[in-house]
């Protein structure tokens, strides 16, 4: 048998992972099939199972071929499951479990600056974060600067914290866990770099810039900004 380390699509504080066993000759199939087996998902099309090779590049892994043949590192092997396919309209899921699995990976995704957006839709973001975490601002349970606790993207500012916590105290007051992710998927499906997973390419002047594939079209970006978009 072979160990398989599964991490979920979660933010770095909540990191978690599942440890499978599987045969040798057992296909990506089996393994996807198993993992949403115990994630008692149903919607399984929006998801895949995402690795990193010894040179340092992901690949998805493919379902139709053995496991241990994709892989080329030693057991026991590392794997994240991850959304694959970001719905057009996430808040329309049918399922609870498959909203919530899509609202930690774009939560991910504000984390580690793949969800570009301006300062105020930053702020409002992070607010339903707070508020599906930690609920309703109590000033008994959270002192000044208590949003500084938590860590949302890769950099912020003390204003932004500031911006973030008067939102959560002033604005979300009331709202359930689940209405304020479904409040975050709303919010998260209209930026322009919603579902972007960038593939780093040059323009014909030799200028760096990413490729990606989206929901909503084929996008090309420059630094924080989407300089074409080709609808599909």
């Amino acid at each position: 048998c072979l160990g398989i380390l599964l991490r979920g699509s979660v933010g770095p504080a909540e990191e978690e992972g599942s440890l499978l066993s599987l045969q040798r000759d057992a296909k990506g199939q089996y393994l996807f099939d198993l993992l949403c087996h115990h994630l008692n998902l149903l919607e399984k099309d929006y998801f895949g199972i995402r690795f990193v090779d010894p040179d340092k590049q992901r690949h998805w892994l493919e379902f139709t071929k053995s496991v241990v043949k994709q892989l080329r590192s030693q057991p026991p092997f590392t794997m994240c499951f991850r959304v694959k396919f970001y719905p057009a309209d996430p808040a329309a899921l049918k399922e609870e479990i498959t909203r919530y699995l899509v609202f930690l990976q774009i939560k991910r995704d504000l984390y580690h600056g793949r969800l570009l957006c301006k300062t105020s839709d930053a702020a409002l973001l992070a607010a339903y974060i707070l508020q599906a975490e930690i609920g309703d601002y109590d000033p008994g349970k959270h002192p000044e600067g208590y949003s500084s606790k938590f860590q949302f993207f890769p950099k912020h500012s003390e204003k932004l914290e500031r911006k973030i916590a008067e939102i959560h105290k002033t604005e979300l007051s009331g709202q359930t866990p689940a209405t304020s992710e479904l409040n975050f998927l709303r919010k998260a499906q209209t930026l322009e770099t919603y579902g972007v997973d960038p593939h780093p390419c040059k323009d014909v002047s030799g200028n760096a810039a990413f490729l990606a594939f989206t929901p909503f079209g084929f996008v090309v970006l420059q630094g924080n900004k989407r300089v074409h978009f080709i609808k599909w």
